[in-house]
């Protein structure tokens, strides 16, 4: 059970981080505005983290369970405030978050086979604070001996 769940999450982290790092890329190549090319970067390396940390948790290594830990740590916040917004995604997420307005709501949102990376120092009008329970569980699993 704990190699097939290892096998699972580094497949997801390699697929996610490959294809994360190649939209990290097309985003960079352009040399568009030097905002877009620093949040770009900063992508590029969140995405090569995970790649590498997939393709090392998959050759069975102590040191790719430990990557693959921090890995997933980066994939739990989903912060959406007017102030800051942070959330990355690779291969897949479950994201459980509620919304911060008069009236707050509690909403569910997944996805396979995707990737997802946003930072910003602005974000939208509705506050949304949530975790990626695929992240948690993942991370979780990780723990097992």
């Amino acid at each position: 059970m704990r190699n097939f769940l290892f096998r699972l999450i580094g497949i997801l982290e390699i697929a996610g981080g490959f294809y994360g790092a190649v939209t990290m890329l097309h985003r960079l190549l352009p040399l568009g505005s030097t905002h877009d090319a620093i949040l770009a970067l900063i992508g590029l390396l969140f995405y090569g983290f995970v790649l590498v940390a997939g393709v090392a948790l998959m050759e069975g290594s102590e040191r790719g369970v430990t990557l693959s830990r921090v890995a997933q740590l980066m994939q739990l916040p989903l912060i959406a405030t007017p102030v800051l917004s942070y959330a990355l995604h690779c291969g897949a997420f479950v994201n459980v978050f509620a919304t911060l307005q008069m009236a707050p709501r509690l909403g569910l949102d997944w996805h396979v086979g995707s990737q997802g990376f946003t930072l910003a120092v602005a974000g939208p009008s509705v506050s949304r604070l949530g975790i990626n329970l695929l992240a948690l569980l993942s991370w979780l699993a990780l723990r097992l001996r």
